[in-house]
């Protein structure tokens, strides 16, 4: 199984080399955690589930990866806007993380809201993360 903080390097990377997605966050805008000086918009690492999946083969990992968008921009576009940009990098993406195999990604689950409480724009993306293992 690829180890969670390999697969949000490998993650990071291929969003950070992505320029339309720099373009809309500003540049530093991918933050494996944010603090309060954090500029918006931004995107954060969330939760990571792993897990082995029934498949039969005893070489599969699968893991839930979440991963936060963050915008206080007038209305949702925004938000909406870096959330296609990300789907489009990284849903259906094969990544290769080490001597472990190759990755495939899958988005599971997108979502998009105001939070009232924190006054901001919220997205919300789940990536399931399929791990052959090398033989």
């Amino acid at each position: 199984m690829t180890a969670p903080g390999d697969l949000m390097q490998a993650l990071f990377l291929r969003l950070k080399t992505d320029a339309s997605l720099s373009a809309l966050l500003g540049g530093a805008g991918l933050l494996e955690q944010a603090n309060d000086k954090a500029a918006f918009p931004h995107v954060t690492y969330g939760r990571t589930s792993a897990f082995d999946l029934d498949t039969g083969a005893d070489n599969n990992g699968d893991q839930l990866i979440t991963l936060h968008v963050w915008s206080k921009a007038q209305g949702e576009a925004e938000t909406r806007l870096i959330m296609d940009s990300i789907k489009a990098r990284l849903d259906g993406a094969a990544l290769s993380i080490g001597p472990r195999g190759q990755t495939r990604l899958s988005l599971e689950f997108a979502e998009a809201r105001y939070d009232e409480d924190l006054a901001v724009h919220h997205g919300l993306l789940r990536f399931r993360a399929l791990t052959q293992e090398a033989v």
